[in-house]
């Protein structure tokens, strides 16, 4: 649904002379059973409503991107678009990844603030109100959620995620990483005007420091997931997380240094120390083979390290030389038989059943 020209910035100062308008981008991969509740959630706020603060604001347009996932969810997204008018879907070539799928939506949004959320149904919309309130109270223009409750994840995967921001946090510095989330508000002009000119390799919470003064925090109690599965492996996260390393700057190229002088200083302490006991002791000799492979190994695997780091920032430099983009859009879905296109009635039904109850 297009938005009025009363909303898209010409009619008048938003929380002044009409509401504030919010595009909530959507990226999906697995989302054939999950994505029809939470649209139907979403649906019930195109009405303007008040947040807990006082400020008027409505959700104008929910932005779809399918991103080739291994399920139904084309056909599942093509009959929301019918169903909602306020439903848009884009369709990317192939699959992307999450942040390139985000961001390519975030290009696409129209109103005052854009709302980002996951398709499983663990973020609950209704903190939306929220986010804008501390966007107008603490004058920021990125709101994060905050979990307040321990994510609807393994004890395994809460601990990798977890220790993964540490680490970034830390080794790296990088203490923003620690409040990044999926769910936020960004907004409107910031994120459209980001998603023009992210470049591949990209990672969407870091280019966001970039371009974002002040931030803000919102405690939000997750909700289980609608799903059995998370869309996430191991492998995923960690490419996420490597993602994010390298996007960081040149922080993990001041890694490498600091790998090069802690392991020239162990080596000058260690000619110190021979250098006193053979100085010191009569007839004395250091362990010949073992001390010399130990230092071999260390020595290497630091070498090793290093250039395969530098390597991979070379990579990214690369695509970014030969133009490979971060996303690509077409017009509809890759085709399927038809039958398979022939949804199920029960689609929307699981979404509405979920909701009531």
């Amino acid at each position: 649904m297009p938005i009025p020209p009363e909303h898209n910035g010409d009619g008048g100062r938003p929380g002044a002379d009409r509401p504030h308008t919010v595009s909530v981008v959507v990226p999906i991969y697995r989302g054939e059973h999950t994505i029809g509740a939470l649209v139907a959630e979403l649906h019930r706020m195109t009405q303007p409503s008040i947040s807990p603060g006082g400020a008027a604001y409505v959700i104008d347009e929910i932005v779809l991107v399918h991103d080739h996932g291994p399920d139904r969810s084309d056909v599942v997204l093509q009959e929301l678009a019918q169903t909602y008018d306020e439903v848009r879907v884009i369709w990317l070539s192939r699959n992307y990844g999450q942040d390139a799928a985000t961001i390519a939506g975030m290009s696409a949004a129209r109103a005052d603030w854009i709302v980002t959320m996951d398709e499983d149904g663990q973020h609950d919309p209704g903190a939306i109100g929220a986010f804008l309130d501390a966007a107008l109270t603490e004058r920021a223009d990125l709101v994060y959620s905050k979990p307040s409750n321990t994510r609807p994840h393994g004890f395994l995967r809460n601990i990798t995620s977890r220790g993964a921001k540490i680490v970034l946090a830390t080794v790296f510095a990088f203490p923003d990483s620690t409040r990044f989330e999926s769910y936020r508000l960004i907004r409107g002009d910031i994120g459209r005007q980001l998603a023009g000119v992210a470049s591949n390799g990209v990672y969407l919470d870091v280019a966001l420091t970039w371009v974002v003064g002040t931030v803000a925090q919102v405690p939000v109690a997750l909700r289980a997931e609608g799903r059995e599965e998370s869309g996430y492996n191991y492998r995923r996260l960690f490419s996420l997380f490597w993602k994010m390393v390298l996007c960081s700057g040149t922080r993990g190229l001041r890694v490498v240094s600091l790998l090069g002088v802690t392991l020239a200083l162990i080596g000058v302490a260690l000619a110190a120390v021979f250098a006193f006991e053979a100085l010191t002791r009569d007839n004395w000799a250091p362990e010949g083979w073992t001390s010399l492979m130990v230092v071999l190994l260390l020595v290497s695997g630091a070498i090793l390290f290093s250039l395969g780091l530098i390597a991979e920032y070379l990579g990214v430099a690369l695509h970014v030389l030969v133009g490979k983009p971060l996303y690509l859009t077409v017009d509809s879905p890759t085709p399927r038989p038809a039958a398979a296109r022939e949804l199920s009635s029960t689609v929307a039904s699981r979404g509405n059943d979920r909701v009531e109850h």
